[in-house]
């Protein structure tokens, strides 16, 4: 057994190396006096500030509208819906951005209606919705299936009313989940990229947010797009880290 592990080892190390070499690569790239300068630059405020007020209304808005979704998900069966929720975590990132286009573009629907959303701040949140709060919701929904129904039947016997079965038992019992399911979306709107570059653009302090930064910054300024990068990568150690916390 331990011969064979040792021969399972040895050919785990490529793809060991596949994922941690460009870390170390990007942590490598850095040095005190390029970070320091870097962070002086108001294009990288910009960038920094508009992430973080985009995500905050993001995951403001997974969590209120988000978990309602999640509740009459956990309470039914049909296959479509969760195919529904599903799809936006697997699309390719384009073909995000051209589906948020054609509903909230100039041309679209929302843009017929005299609302083109396309091209804003707003368009960042709705970007960073369509594709970060699939991951809470369905974390969420997990959660909630996991209680054990003989526990809220118990509750409602002894007379507890539903507010107080959703206070003191079911809440308590999924909050390891919505917690994980909160902390994938920030994660996942954070990073968002593709659908954001092709429905929201990039324009600087309006919808150019750090991942777009850093795409821009690499084609002139080194520095700036390592220590986004840095920022971005900092942030979802974090991230991670509470999740293992929470997992623990």
């Amino acid at each position: 057994m331990t011969h064979r592990s040792s021969r399972i080892s040895w050919l785990a190390l490529p793809m060991l190396a596949l994922l941690c070499l460009p870390i170390l690569g990007l942590i490598g790239q850095s040095t005190p006096t390029t970070i320091w300068q870097a962070l002086a630059s108001p294009t990288l405020h910009q960038a920094v500030w508009l992430s973080i007020g985009t995500c905050a209304a993001t995951l403001g808005l997974t969590l209120v509208f988000g978990t309602p979704l999640a509740i009459w998900m956990a309470h039914s069966r049909h296959p479509w819906l969760t195919i529904c929720i599903d799809l936006p975590t697997v699309l390719p990132p384009a073909v995000a951005g051209l589906a948020l286009l054609t509903v909230f573009g100039r041309t679209g629907w929302s843009g017929q209606l005299g609302l083109p959303l396309s091209f804003t701040t707003s368009a960042v949140i709705i970007a960073q919705l369509f594709v970060a709060a699939p991951l809470y919701i369905q974390a969420t929904v997990v959660a909630l299936r996991s209680i054990d129904d003989d526990v809220i039947a118990a509750a409602h016997i002894d007379g507890a009313t539903t507010a107080q079965q959703w206070r003191y038992i079911i809440i308590p019992l999924a909050r390891t989940g919505m917690f994980t399911g909160a902390a994938l979306a920030l994660a996942r709107a954070l990073g968002e990229f593709g659908a954001t570059a092709l429905f929201a653009g990039s324009l600087p302090g309006s919808t150019r947010t750090m991942a777009l930064a850093i795409y821009v910054a690499a084609e002139s300024d080194d520095a700036a797009a390592i220590t986004m990068s840095l920022i971005l990568l900092g942030i979802s150690l974090l991230i991670l880290l509470l999740i293992r916390r929470l997992d623990a």
